[in-house]
């Protein structure tokens, strides 16, 4: 057997073994990655760059780097098109070979297939009072005879008189610009004014718009929000897959990365700072701003991310969040100069982070806080933002609880065999016939369901949503019991043993895939499934305990994949405490809505820093009853008695739970 090495795609999530000598391009296309080649690997055409991550990455257990491939330099066809723009490790994948392990992310430009980022912006009732507002005065022209008053003190005298803002400072860089814009406007000039008290640009003539972006910095995706400041709707929305995730898939991963690299932290931060002003690239586009720094048109910028996103954003050590007892170097919130963190944005104006709840309990938590306002409301509402990290809201307007939960990256398709991000080609919904065991799916980019009889589809792995149709409808069809182990000898062939005798489910035969093998269902695929909807479930019904609720009148599900989980399928495995179907309702990026009304009213900033405060966290890993219920929540959809060999199983899924389980 030709020697085999592991190879992990980012932000894919694709991973696999591949021969020795293979092309980091033929594994690739091996693992159904999408990977510009338009010259037929010629090596000619330079689409196909990747960057070799360099190091160890403890989480997968894999040495990678420039030493295991061949050339491990650069040849001189590579550097023909290997820019120094590009950044460091970058090589063309048609020409290295693979001669050991290797963890290589496939930027933005050489993705054929673009990653499917499901956070769309929904219309927000909101009143309009935004934190940066425009002002035009019309100044007359100075005379020999008013030597004694500056550009400065003229503006600041008019902007009073006309507007009645008094005490203004203005922002440096802007003051610099003053004396070209009064003169290019001919003595009319557009002052933005931040929070009534600084001016943080200057613009010749009258302008009215003003821009905001609202961001949201997910663990796996990013999103901004391009806001028209003087009606509130949303002019453009890009989005991006977490630079960050080739240095960890969650959160410990990544802080645990900053820990074992020297340089960790500081790779993690720049990887960020560079795909957020991709997004202030982009998304500037939709309104036309030439020039050489188009960005600068956006005035004003929210941001809500985790704590480990937040920490590492900013450039603080997140390493003491990683340890009990998980204390963030702040919670409140802040406003921070776009240019003091490299943004490339109106370098006058700020930054505003919203704060932190408490622990990994971040901004964004309070985002979904401030836009679903349970604080206002009187039923027992359970608000669940399904994500790599799993955040959860109980209460209502007498008192909300919120809590974290490490669900892991399971339901974004990692650490499943076949498990991929929403992309094209990926199975995104599934249902089983119950009799047959027969499946039929739908694969992102094509509109119908599918069945075998109907040949190709070019299928290439298994998405998030997928994941929990597929396990959902393999209990229903008695292909798993209870305990989620499967029941073999059922007389259909897509039961099976794999290689290694271990039992699977064939989704997709070879014949109807892009990758030419069978995409398959594990045991392991199940378990961690198991593991992250067991965290979930157990999460709510602790806190349910200590609320006092024994019913709940309405569950909320937020965030891109909470959006696009089917319903019956989370109910069906046992995410959350059972509601009826119809009070389970879907709320969209409940988090990037907070972000957004964070912009465009003033007063959701307040609000977001007073109910952060507010809220009550509750930590449920060290809660006695917390190794009980877990137990009881790995059952589907959950049971009376404990599951056995869990501990067992945990460490096998090198699940962050495992530690806090002691038999």
């Amino acid at each position: 057997m030709a020697n085999k090495h592991k190879v992990i795609f980012q932000p894919a999530g694709r991973r696999g073994e591949i021969e020795d000598g293979k092309t980091i391009l033929e594994a690739a296309q091996a693992l159904g990655v999408d990977l510009e080649a338009l010259c037929g690997n010629k090596k000619v055409c330079g689409k196909c760059k990747v960057r070799i991550e360099e190091g160890y990455f403890e989480k997968d257990n894999m040495e990678s780097g420039m030493a295991h491939i061949t050339p491990a330099a650069p040849t001189e066809d590579e550097l023909k098109h290997i820019k120094p723009e590009d950044g460091p490790g970058i090589r063309l994948a048609c020409s290295c070979e693979v001669h050991g392990d290797l963890k290589i992310f496939v930027p933005e430009r050489s993705r054929a297939g673009k990653q499917v980022v499901r956070k769309a912006a929904k219309e927000l009732i909101i009143a309009l009072d935004p934190a940066v507002k425009k002002y035009t005065v019309k100044l007359a022209s100075p005379t020999l005879h008013e030597m004694t008053t500056g550009d400065y003190e003229r503006v600041l005298k008019e902007l009073e008189t006309s507007y009645g803002l008094k005490g203004l400072t203005f922002d440096f860089k802007t003051l610099i610009t003053l004396q070209d814009v009064l003169r290019e406007g001919e003595w009319m000039a557009t002052l933005t004014v931040w929070q009534g008290k600084e001016i943080v640009k200057a613009e010749p003539g009258s302008v009215e718009v003003a821009y905001g972006l609202a961001v949201d910095i997910g663990t796996t995706t990013c999103v901004g929000y391009l806001c028209d400041l003087t009606t509130g709707k949303v002019v453009n929305t890009e989005s991006i897959m977490n630079p960050q995730v080739p240095y960890g898939e969650d959160v410990m991963s990544r802080i645990t990365y900053a820990m074992t690299n020297p340089e960790g932290l500081k790779t993690m931060q720049d990887a960020i700072i560079t795909g957020l002003n991709e997004i202030i690239e982009k998304v500037v586009t939709e309104i036309k701003k030439d020039g050489p720094n188009p960005g600068h048109a956006i005035e004003d910028l929210t941001i809500v991310f985790n704590t480990a996103m937040h920490h590492i954003f900013l450039g603080l050590n997140p390493v003491y969040i990683g340890r009990s007892p998980f204390i963030p170097a702040v919670q409140r919130s802040l406003d921070i100069k776009a240019r003091d963190l490299g943004l490339k944005i109106n370098p006058g104006s700020y930054i505003h982070v919203l704060p932190i709840e408490a622990g990994f309990v971040g901004a964004d938590n309070c985002g979904v806080l401030i836009a679903q306002e349970q604080y206002n409301q009187d039923e027992k509402v359970l608000i669940i933002d399904i994500g790599t990290n799993g955040e959860l809201l109980l209460g209502n307007r007498d008192r909300v609880s919120s809590t974290s939960c490490a669900t892991g990256p399971a339901f974004e398709g990692a650490q499943i065999k076949f498990g991929m991000r929403a992309a094209p080609g990926a199975i995104e919904k599934v249902k089983i016939d119950p009799e047959t065991k027969e499946p039929k799916y739908m694969v992102i980019g094509k509109a119908d369901w599918h069945t075998h009889v109907e040949g190709k589809i070019n299928a290439k792995g298994i998405c998030g949503s997928a994941i929990i149709d597929v396990i959902a409808e393999m209990f229903k069809a008695g292909i798993i019991d209870k305990t989620g182990k499967f029941v073999m000898d059922l007389g259909t062939n897509r039961v099976r043993r794999d290689a290694e005798g271990k039992p699977e489910y064939v989704l997709a035969w070879a014949d109807e895939t892009s990758i030419n093998a069978d995409i398959t269902v594990t045991q392991g695929d199940v378990r961690a499934l198991q593991l992250a909807k067991g965290a979930l479930y157990t999460g709510a019904k602790l806190m349910m305990k200590k609320m006092g609720y024994a019913t709940l009148d309405r569950v909320e599900l937020a965030g891109a994949f909470g959006s696009h989980i089917d319903r019956e399928a989370s109910l069906t495995l046992g995410m959350f405490p059972d509601v009826p179907i119809e009070k389970v309702v879907v709320v969209g990026n409940a988090a990037g809505d907070g972000a957004r009304m964070a912009l465009l009213n003033k007063a959701k900033r307040d609000e977001a820093e007073y109910r952060a405060r507010w809220v009550e966290f509750l930590e449920i890993a060290t809660d006695p009853a917390f190794e009980k219920e877990f137990m009881q929540a790995m059952h589907i959809p959950h049971m009376k008695d404990k599951f056995p060999n869990l501990k067992k199983m945990l460490e096998e899924q090198k699940s962050p739970v495992a530690a806090g389980i002691k038999g």
